[in-house]
């Protein structure tokens, strides 16, 4: 685990929420694409096949797929940043219970400052800071 791995979890878990936010966006302009009539070719069903045009009920082609090709490009996104996450996540809980765990947890699972777990754990900010890069280093 690098620290530039763990910088990276609070904004991914930013990123995270305003994506699904996102999703959920073109999730809802994808229900509300105009249907449009149109007509496909088909073969007939018996032999011999016989060309047939049929009426067809469908939402607007191309908007359609716009949509469909953004939501999936975000779930992409989604997926690759809570992977990212997760291996954080799983950093952490796998340090050995103590003082150090509870910094870690503290300061990127809990998104409390260094200043602020300072207070809580009575060290200083640069002695919370000193335990963060000499775990990583470990």
């Amino acid at each position: 685990m690098d620290r530039k791995q763990l910088k990276k979890y609070k904004s991914n878990k930013r990123r995270i929420a305003g994506i699904k936010k996102t999703i959920d966006r073109l999730v809802e302009q994808l229900d509300n694409v105009p249907v449009v009539p149109g007509k496909v070719t088909k073969s007939g069903d018996e032999f011999p096949y016989i060309e047939q045009h049929v009426k067809v009920v469908m939402e607007e082609p191309k908007e359609a797929t716009r949509l469909k090709e953004r939501i999936r490009e975000k779930q992409q996104d989604l997926s690759r940043l809570e992977q990212e996450n997760e291996e954080v996540e799983r950093y952490i809980s796998q340090l050995p219970v103590g003082m150090k765990k509870e910094i870690f947890e503290m300061v990127y699972l809990d998104g409390m400052t260094q200043e602020a777990v300072a207070d809580i754990v009575g060290y200083s900010k640069g002695r919370v800071s000193q335990i963060i890069s000499e775990t990583i280093k470990d």
